[in-house]
C-alpha cells in the first residue's frame, strides 16, 4: 500500500454535538460537519478509510430494545453493532457522496460492515468493565443478573448498569475487502465501533460475542493489516497536553514513541479519554506504523499541513 493511505478514527460522540441534538438528522448534519474535513484531505491527495464509534448510537438501541420488551425480541449486542454500522455508514457515505460531487472528485464510498476477531480467552471476559446500555434500579439489574446472565455493577450512586467485556482486537476479518476497495479508489468506512466482535470456535467458524471492542485499537490494528502511511485520532481537543486542565498544562506538539511510553507510564492520559487513543498509537507505532497524528476534526488539515495537532512518530 502507498504512503498516501490514512486510516482516520471519528468519534461516535462527534455525531452528538449536544444533549438537544441527538435525533438520526441531527446526528446527519454533525456527520456532514466532520466529512467536509475528509473530503478536503482526499483532494489532497490522500486515500481515506474511516473507522468512527458507536457508543452513543448503540446505547440508543439498547434502550429502543428494552423499552419495547413487551413486545419484541431484545436485539444481542453484537447485531447492535451491526446496526449502528450500517446507519452511520450510510450517513457517511450520503455525506461524502454529496461533498463530492460539490467539489467535482470522482470518487465511489463503500461501508463495509466489519467483524474483529478476538480471543476467547482473552482475560477481559473473566472481568467485565465496559458499562453499555441505560441505569437501571437495583430490582431490575438483579432480575437481569439472573434471567440473562448479565454482569451489572452499580455505578458511583447513579443506579446500576451492564457491563461486558473489552477484549483486545486480533485481527480484522474483512482486511482483504477493504484493501482491494482501496485499490479501485474507494473511500471506505469500516471497523465501527471497533467491529462487531467475534470469536473462532473448534471448528474455524465466527461467533459473535457480547462485547465491546476499543474503536482505536481496532483502528490502529487495520492502519497496521493495510499498511497505511497515517493513522490519524479525530477527537474532542486540537491536542494532546500533560496535565490537562491544571494550571502547569503543556500541549505536545511532536513527541516519539518512547516519550509517549514515558508520559503514559507517568499517567499523564486518563483511561476513559486520551489514554486509550495514545495507547492505540503506541501499538501502531510498535507494529511498524510511520506516523499517527491526533486533533479535532476541524484542524485535521492544519495539522496535516504542519500547522497544529500532536504529531506522534518512531
Amino acid at each position: 500500500m502507498t504512503s498516501k493511505i490514512a486510516v482516520v478514527a471519528v468519534g461516535g460522540n462527534s455525531l452528538i454535538t449536544d444533549e438537544k441534538h441527538r435525533t438520526v438528522h441531527d446526528q446527519y448534519l454533525a456527520a456532514c460537519e466532520s466529512m467536509k474535513h475528509i473530503a478536503n484531505m482526499i483532494q489532497n491527495g490522500w486515500e481515506v478509510i474511516v473507522t468512527h464509534g458507536n457508543g452513543p448510537q448503540v446505547g440508543f438501541i439498547l434502550r429502543r430494545s428494552e423499552l419495547s420488551r413487551h413486545e419484541l425480541h431484545e436485539v444481542p449486542l453484537d447485531a447492535c453493532g451491526a446496526d449502528t454500522q450500517g446507519a452511520i455508514g450510510y450517513m457517511f457515505q450520503k455525506a461524502l457522496h454529496n461533498e463530492f460531487r460539490k467539489r467535482g472528485i470522482k470518487k465511489e464510498v463503500a461501508t463495509v460492515v466489519t467483524q474483529t476477531l478476538v480471543d476467547k480467552n482473552d482475560p477481559a471476559f473473566q472481568s467485565p468493565s465496559k458499562p453499555i446500555g441505560s441505569f437501571m434500579d437495583e430490582a431490575t439489574a438483579q432480575t437481569q443478573r439472573t434471567k440473562d446472565g448479565w454482569h451489572v455493577v452499580e455505578d458511583a450512586g447513579r443506579g446500576w448498569r451492564r457491563v461486558v467485556a473489552s477484549p483486545l482486537p486480533k485481527q480484522i476479518i474483512e482486511r482483504a475487502t477493504i484493501e482491494s476497495l482501496i485499490k479501485v479508489g474507494a473511500t471506505v468506512i469500516a471497523v465501527g465501533g471497533g467491529g462487531i466482535p467475534v470469536v473462532e470456535n473448534e471448528q474455524g467458524e465466527l461467533l459473535g460475542v457480547e462485547a465491546v471492542i476499543d474503536k482505536d485499537y481496532a483502528s490502529a490494528l487495520l492502519a497496521n493489516s493495510i499498511q497505511a502511511g497515517l493513522f490519524v485520532i479525530s477527537t474532542a481537543v486540537e491536542k494532546v497536553a500533560l496535565n490537562y486542565n491544571k494550571p502547569d498544562q503543556k500541549w505536545l506538539e511532536r513527541i516519539t514513541l518512547a516519550e509517549a511510553r514515558h508520559y503514559m507510564a507517568e499517567g499523564h492520559f486518563a483511561k476513559g479519554s486520551m489514554g486509550p487513543k495514545v495507547q492505540a498509537i503506541i501499538w501502531f507505532l510498535e507494529r511498524g506504523g510511520s506516523q499517527a497524528l491526533i486533533t479535532n476534526p476541524e484542524n485535521i488539515a492544519r495539522a496535516l499541513a504542519g500547522e497544529t495537532g500532536t504529531w506522534i512518530v518512531p
